[in-house]
């Protein structure tokens, strides 16, 4: 629970304050380092667990491979992936496989990742299309993102989110008029894409931003605040990175948008509701951006503040213009 709310540390005493430590304790405590990217101490904690001779699961297994994914340890990672079977009787199920293509996806190696699809003595799943489809998206690979965007189409064609992706990956990759396409699909379909939104704590009490918001009683001082933020970090050398604004506008009309997006208006908020120095803690229902996620990093420095950011996928801690995730995620 308490990692689940982004407090590892409390999770690291109630572990170590535990006189019966067995296999469901340990796997709370790896799923826990795994998605705030200690991917170190996740494999420290498992070779602690094993010599202890706690039994080993496949909910243990497949914690320590995402640690492996969220901290780029990828040899580390295939190496458990080939030791469960061997060496922990364990059969490699669909989240384990699912894992694995993830992790090769977010380090780049995205043709290991097909190969490990086309491998597999399972039936692939749609999650796993998913996530190599992003990571060609991330990485300019159109040609093997249709391939698997045929493939994902093939196994859930009305799926909303499905549709979402597809018209994101073709911006991404600056296929403008199939991102239209895409988005007059969704649009006959009548879907909508979820709006990034942002929650931040402020002494007890939730405040919610969405992209653009100007509903906040505060607004007017919030964006005067996303102002400063601006000018602050443009004089570190800061440039807003207009490849994360998925629309095929000018290049200041991108600017714009990405100065608004929601985690960067509840991180200016923040700065002016809470009291100096204290910790900033932000939840996201999406992947943080690119920029977003190099604009948090230099406010940590620039403001002498520690961001909590719980996106889609993971936390992220920056403190002192560093990210916990080191930049893979």
């Amino acid at each position: 629970m308490y990692a689940g709310c982004g407090r590892l540390d409390l999770a690291e005493q109630v572990f170590a304050a535990a006189s019966d430590r067995d296999t469901r304790c340990y796997n709370a405590m790896l799923h826990g380092l795994a998605v705030h990217g200690h991917g170190r101490a996740a494999l420290s904690l498992f070779d602690r667990m094993h010599g202890e001779g706690v039994p080993v699961d496949g909910v243990t297994v497949l914690s320590v491979m995402c640690a492996c994914a969220h901290a780029g340890l990828v040899d580390e990672g295939l190496d458990y992936f080939d030791r469960m079977e061997i060496e922990f009787g364990i059969e490699p199920s669909i989240e384990h496989y699912g894992c694995m293509v993830d992790m090769l996806s977010r380090a780049g190696r995205l043709n290991d990742a097909e190969k490990l699809i086309h491998g597999m003595p399972i039936v692939p799943n749609a999650a796993i299309y998913r996530s190599l489809i992003r990571a060609c998206g991330i990485h300019g690979k159109l040609e093997l993102g249709k391939k698997m965007i045929a493939e994902l189409m093939r196994l859930e064609p009305d799926d909303s989110g499905n549709h979402v992706l597809i018209s994101n990956f073709y911006a991404t990759t600056n296929r403008w008029d199939d991102a239209k396409k895409a988005r007059k699909e969704m649009k006959s379909m009548g879907i909508d894409k979820s709006p990034g939104s942002s929650f931040v704590d402020i002494n007890g009490v939730l405040h919610e931003f969405l992209v653009g918001d100007k509903t906040h009683p505060a607004s007017k001082e919030i964006y005067a605040m996303v102002e400063d933020i601006e000018t602050r970090l443009s004089e570190c050398g800061h440039r807003l990175s207009t490849s994360s604004a998925l629309f095929d506008v000018e290049e200041e009309d991108k600017a714009d948008a990405l100065s608004y997006h929601s985690e960067r208006l509840a991180i200016a908020f923040a700065l002016i509701a809470s009291n100096p120095g204290a910790p900033i803690r932000i939840i996201k229902n999406l992947r943080v951006c690119a920029d977003c996620h190099e604009s948090a990093k230099l406010v940590s420095r620039v403001y002498g503040r520690e961001i909590v950011m719980r996106d889609r996928t993971r936390f992220h801690h920056f403190r002192d213009g560093v990210c916990s995730c080191g930049d893979f995620w």
